[in-house]
């Protein structure tokens, strides 16, 4: 294989030496847990002499360079490059103060992190995103010996989606349910189950939102 570098300098690259480099690179694919070793062996095996700048680029990255993804592989169309997520408003029967300021900063910050989606407060986003808490109520989950050894809060999100790019609306319901001791308290149960439920909460309303498109 012949090539030459800018300068008029020439450069030859024997072909069966190259082949090796590509298995032995194929190689360090298929056992990633050997990069050290089989990176040296590669260089026994082939004189750096004989590989160009861009190749020797190409060698370096395959042994030493790992990708990673700073976004999860979410769908969303697009042309929707914007999004508004209102605040979600508490309208359940029994109100806790703090979930819907911490469920929306939750899933405000989720959006940010994991899509493309810039988020903005102007009324011509792409997306708008708002909620309801629709329910946050108290039932028995576990009786032992006629006695009750678990109760559970179950809390209920109403969601609505406005595409203002197709003018098509989506909604949706989302619940989840969270177990506490029968020997805790209501507060106490509340105040402990709390960080769950925003993050059970901001994930769950995050999946519905972007696994239907």
């Amino acid at each position: 294989m012949n090539g030459s570098l800018k300068g008029g300098i020439s450069l030859t690259i024997d072909d069966s030496r190259f082949t090796k480099l590509i298995s032995n690179w194929k190689l360090r694919i298929a056992a990633q847990d050997r990069p050290i070793k089989l990176l040296m062996l590669a260089t026994k095996k082939i004189s750096l002499k004989y590989l160009s700048p861009i190749v020797m680029l190409i060698v370096i990255a395959a042994f030493s360079c790992k990708v990673h993804y700073g976004l999860i592989d979410v769908s969303i169309p697009q042309d929707i490059n914007t999004v508004k997520v209102n605040f979600i408003e508490n309208r359940a029967p029994y109100i806790n103060p703090q979930l819907s300021p911490q469920l929306t900063d939750k899933l405000r910050q989720k959006i940010v992190s994991q899509t493309r989606l810039k988020q903005t407060n102007g009324d011509n986003a792409d997306w708008e995103i708002s909620g309801t808490i629709t329910d946050y109520s108290f039932s028995t989950s576990g009786i032992s010996n006629q006695s009750t050894t678990t109760n559970r809060i179950n809390v209920t999100v109403h969601l609505t989606l406005n595409d203002q790019k197709s003018g098509k609306t989506k909604e949706y319901n989302v619940t989840r349910s969270f177990d506490f001791s029968s020997s805790q308290t209501l507060q106490q149960a509340e105040s402990g189950l709390l960080p769950e439920m925003i993050k059970g909460m901001a994930d769950d309303i995050f999946n519905q939102i972007f696994s239907n498109w």
